[in-house]
């Protein structure tokens, strides 16, 4: 029987009601912080990596919208594209790095696991388990589905998607990760995007956010993974999903990405106007 992962924060992070979901997105789109512009029609040349936020829509769905803005003109309808999804595990569920298998309800319909991607992964990678415990309240990876079922409304593509659980994000795992993410994409021909989703830092005035974000982005735009690690522990940077950045960046080297660029960079006291205590969110893209 195949299994069903339901919505854990539809109504919270984003409107259950799918035409508020389709409103909400759009207004993302076209947000004076989002791209200005809705999505378009591309083709697909080769594997993208993204960084994705993952707060609620209201605070980082415009920077969001950046990434998918840049996404849909890099993919096509003409067959299907494997997302692979990985977030940081919020809840203390699960195991250390899971995915799961199944079908994934959203208020837009629903989103299937690439099956075959999904075997490959935990059976070839020693450190990642077949568990959906850790998916089941874990919103890191939901809040970018909506994003992925609007572009397959307006017939931008079509996503299976590999979502990846991250509660372990020491350097050598997410290395691991991304190198088998890599070369499971490889061996199955996969169309592959890679999302990274995390927020940056968390709950701190405006000034030292910005500045340690600065640290963060300036690895991710060299596409020095060791380095972002050693700094956000070096720093103490409350960025909650460097090991699913860590494991994107590893798995776009090895797909043979040359470049990264900063799409749009915000906090949340840019959207409340409160700088007194905010979480940085940012939208990048790797190819």
């Amino acid at each position: 029987m195949t299994k069903i992962r339901y919505p854990a924060v539809a109504g919270l992070f984003y409107p259950s009601h799918p035409d508020e979901l389709i409103d909400m997105i759009e207004q993302c789109y076209l947000h004076k912080f989002g791209p200005k512009s809705m999505p378009v029609h591309g083709t697909y040349e080769k594997p993208i990596g993204l960084l994705c936020p993952h707060a609620g829509y209201v605070y980082s769905g415009p920077i969001q919208a950046h990434s998918y803005y840049e996404l849909s003109k890099r993919v096509d309808a003409l067959e299907e594209i494997t997302a692979v999804i990985l977030g940081p595990n919020h809840t203390g569920l699960g195991s250390g790095v899971s995915v799961m298998d199944g079908i994934w309800r959203t208020p837009l319909g629903d989103v299937r696991c690439d099956e075959e991607f999904v075997e490959e992964l935990w059976t070839k990678c020693e450190i990642v388990d077949l568990d959906e415990t850790a998916h089941l309240n874990e919103h890191s990876i939901e809040v970018q589905l909506p994003f992925l079922k609007h572009l397959e409304l307006l017939n931008v593509a079509k996503f299976k998607i590999v979502p990846i659980c991250m509660m372990f994000q020491d350097y050598e795992t997410a290395v691991e990760v991304g190198y088998f993410i890599a070369k499971i994409a490889k061996e199955l021909n996969r169309r592959v995007v890679i999302i990274a989703s995390s927020d940056l830092t968390h709950y701190e005035p405006q000034e030292i956010a910005s500045k340690k974000d600065a640290i963060v982005i300036k690895h991710i735009l060299e596409m020095n993974e060791k380095e972002l690690y050693e700094d956000v522990i070096n720093y103490n940077i409350s960025m909650c999903g460097y090991g699913p950045v860590i494991a994107m960046l590893k798995a776009m080297k090895t797909l043979g990405a040359k470049k990264a660029n900063l799409l749009a960079y915000a906090t949340s006291g840019d959207i409340t106007g409160d700088y007194s205590a905010v979480v940085g969110y940012a939208s990048a893209i790797v190819e």
